[in-house]
């Protein structure tokens, strides 16, 4: 279950969740564009149908969708920083908030995941700490809220 908060000074969204994949296979998941309309979204709130990405310091990605009520939405942004697969930083700037442009980091940290084998408890493989921050909230408190909701939700549907 994923955890989100607001930094005291109301300018930061952090969260983080654990994921029983490899960094490299969650990497994979938040950069490749034809995965993300597949796990982005819920039909009840808002769905992914388009991603693009150029995927390098500098490149461009957007992001198409719909909501619930029929109503389209673009999010888009440039990579800042790309070192796969430990850590993607870019600008995220969404059409429901004008035009506030905020930073994005995604770090993810390998962890060690234990499982039973009917021989006692084994290694099983890795797994990954996804740490998300998202800045530039700065005087926008109902924005901070709403993407606190938010990444609650898209760390769940990861």
């Amino acid at each position: 279950m994923a955890t989100v908060a607001i930094t005291p000074d109301q300018d930061v969204v952090t969260g983080e969740i654990f994921i029983a994949a490899p960094p490299a296979r969650v990497f994979q998941a938040i950069t490749d564009p034809n995965q993300m309309p597949q796990w982005w979204g819920a039909s009840n709130l808002y769905r992914v149908k388009e991603w693009k990405a150029d995927l390098r310091v500098g490149g461009k990605w957007s992001s198409d969708g719909v909501g619930a009520d029929g109503k389209s939405f673009r999010v888009e942004g440039e990579y800042l920083e790309v070192d796969p697969p430990r850590l993607l930083v870019h600008t995220w700037v969404c059409s429901w908030m004008g035009p506030v442009q905020t930073i994005v980091r995604w770090e993810l940290v390998p962890q060690a995941v234990h499982g039973l084998h009917p021989n006692g408890p084994q290694r099983a493989g890795t797994g990954t700490l996804l740490k998300i921050r998202q800045e530039g909230f700065a005087g926008r408190i109902a924005d901070a809220i709403s993407h606190t909701e938010g990444w609650k939700r898209v760390m769940g549907w990861l």
